[in-house]
């Protein structure tokens, strides 16, 4: 099983070599960083599973790399920092710190902190694994580790080229997929031209659409451009 990458965000060297070595003896990946500017260079570039942060940089206050970090990503981030009162945790708590950890720390409990929030990174990624494998849009549900697609208590069978189409709509629900996008990702290139695609998706449209019926309409043609899928709700006005 790969360990974990944890950034350490420390400028002070003593307290660096401590969080590190202690890391290290638990066999965690870690990387480095002294400044601000450095941190955020690390998370991106390097994408660390958890962020271990102090508040007093030189270049940079702790505050706001976490709320630079929150613009665009979930990154666990654990605070450790010289800073007590009460006003320093709420506003790192704020701009969306998981955790904070007032220096003097003991290692014991910082690991015990890190494993917390490792094992929220987990629980959350299998709930979000298990909730993707199942996909509904109204009265449409596609069970994605089955292969089956209901409507309502009907199972529809499709052929495998009607299901792949289905399953690259709903993956991109409400937003207009173009011809071509759609002829590379399902047959990886152009040899099908734009008219066989209609074909497809004519036949497609009837098996899970009632016709004459436009509140059962699911997939919205964009004349000469592509198809959307419409998420469950939307005021249907053409296609």
């Amino acid at each position: 099983m790969n360990k974990p990458l944890i950034l350490v965000v420390e400028d002070d060297k003593p307290i660096r070599k401590l969080i590190t070595t202690t890391l290290e003896t638990q066999g965690y990946k870690y990387h480095t960083a002294e400044t601000g500017e450095a941190s955020i260079l690390e998370a991106v570039s390097n994408q660390p599973d958890l962020m271990i942060l102090d508040l007093g940089l030189p270049d940079m206050d702790g505050v706001e790399i976490i709320r630079k970090v929150r613009s665009w990503s979930n990154l666990p981030i654990i605070v450790v920092s010289a800073r007590s009162e009460d006003r320093d945790k709420i506003d790192a708590l704020d701009a969306g710190a998981d955790d904070y950890l007032t220096k003097p720390f003991s290692v014991e409990e910082l690991l015990a902190r890190l494993r917390v929030s490792l094992r929220r990174i987990r629980y959350d990624s299998e709930k979000l694994q298990k909730d993707a494998s199942v996909f509904t849009n109204g009265s449409l549900k596609i069970d994605y580790a089955a292969g089956c697609v209901w409507m309502g208590q009907e199972e529809i069978h499709l052929t495998p080229i009607e299901y792949k189409l289905l399953c690259l709509l709903a993956k991109n629900a409400g937003k207009v997929l173009t011809h071509n996008y759609i002829l590379r990702e399902i047959w990886g290139s152009l040899t099908y031209d734009v008219p066989a695609l209609r074909v497809f998706m004519a036949t497609l449209r009837k098996k899970i659409e009632k016709p004459q019926s436009a509140q059962s309409k699911i997939i919205q043609t964009h004349i000469g451009v592509g198809y959307r899928m419409l998420q469950s709700g939307e005021d249907i006005k053409s296609g």
